[in-house]
C-alpha cells in the first residue's frame, strides 16, 4: 500500500535534522531553521531523534532498520509535517520504510509517518506554495541533483527557489544526471568504484568553474568535497538552504 502524502495543516512542523547534520553539518541545520522560520513555520525539534534507518536498509539488514524506524515513528508521532533537509533521508521515510514494513503489523504507523514527510524544498514550494525566494546571492553555481530526489518534486523545487534569487546563475555541466558515486554504504563496500564515479563527476563540474557546488544532500557534498580536497582541487560546497539563508541576510 502506497502512503498518501498529506497537505500541510497550518505551519507547525517537526524537524528531522538527520545524522549528517548532527555529526558534520550543524550549519545546514541552523540554515534550515532560519529558512523555515522565515516561511512562517513553528518548529518542533524532538531531541531523542536518531536516524532514518537507511544505512541498515541499504545493507539488507531490514531487521535492524525496522528497529530504528519504529523508534523514529514513535519520536515523530502526531499529525505535523516532518521536514527533512535531505532528499536521501526523506526518501527513506516516505519510500524505503513502507517497503520494509509491507508484511509488518505496524505498517499503518509507518505509512502515516511516510505521508507526513517532506524534503524541505518540496515542502516550501509544493507544500507552502512559495514560488520565489527574497534577497540576493551573487554566485555562479553548479547544482547537483542527488539520486534520491529523482522521481520526486524536490530537485525542480530547489532549482525554482535558487533561480528566483537575484544574483544566482545556475550553470549547466556535462552528465549532470550522473550519480556522484557516494550511495551511502556503497562507498564503503565499493570504494574504488565510488571514487571513480565521484572523480568523473568532479571533472564535469570543475570544467565549468562554478563558485559553488550546490545540492540538497549533504552526503553528496561530503563525498565530492572530500574527493576534490584529496585530489588537490578543493571545491566549495553548499546545501541549497544555506543559499536561501544567505539571501535573506541580503534582503533589503
Amino acid at each position: 500500500m502506497t502512503p498518501t502524502i498529506s497537505k500541510p495543516n497550518g505551519r507547525k512542523i517537526q524537524l528531522m535534522a538527520t545524522c549528517l547534520c548532527d555529526a558534520f553539518f550543524d550549519n545546514v541545520a541552523k540554515a534550515t531553521v532560519e529558512v523555515l522560520e522565515h516561511a512562517g513555520c513553528e518548529i518542533e525539534f524532538p531531541e531523542n531523534q536518531t536516524c532514518c534507518g537507511q544505512p541498515a536498509f541499504n545493507c539488507g539488514d531490514w531487521t535492524a532498520s525496522r528497529q530504528v524506524m519504529r523508534h523514529t515513528a514513535n519520536v515523530f508521532k502526531g499529525d505535523k509535517p516532518v521536514i527533512v533537509p535531505s532528499g536521501s533521508c526523506a526518501a527513506m521515510l516516505f519510500h524505503g520504510a513502507p517497503l520494509e514494513f509491507e508484511k509488518e503489523s505496524d505498517l499503518g504507523t509507518i505509512n502515516d509517518l511516510a505521508g507526513r514527510t517532506w524534503e524541505i524544498a518540496d515542502y516550501l514550494v509544493n507544500g507552502l506554495g512559495i514560488q520565489k525566494w527574497p534577497g540576493r546571492f551573487q554566485a555562479r553555481i553548479a547544482f547537483h541533483r542527488a539520486c534520491h530526489t529523482r522521481g520526486t518534486p524536490s530537485g525542480a523545487a530547489a532549482m525554482q527557489l535558487l533561480e528566483s534569487i537575484e544574483g544566482i546563475e545556475v550553470i549547466p555541466f556535462g552528465e549532470a544526471e550522473q550519480c556522484c558515486g557516494f550511495g551511502g554504504t556503497f562507498s564503503v563496500s565499493f570504494p574504488h568504484v565510488s571514487s571513480s564515479m565521484g572523480c568523473l563527476k568532479l571533472e564535469h563540474i570543475t570544467a565549468v568553474n562554478p563558485d559553488f557546488v550546490v545540492s540538497g544532500d549533504m552526503s553528496c557534498m561530503m563525498h565530492l568535497g572530500g574527493l576534490a580536497e584529496r585530489g588537490g582541487k578543493p571545491i566549495k560546497t553548499l546545501h541549497f538552504v544555506q543559499i536561501l539563508q544567505a539571501a535573506l541576510q541580503n534582503h533589503a
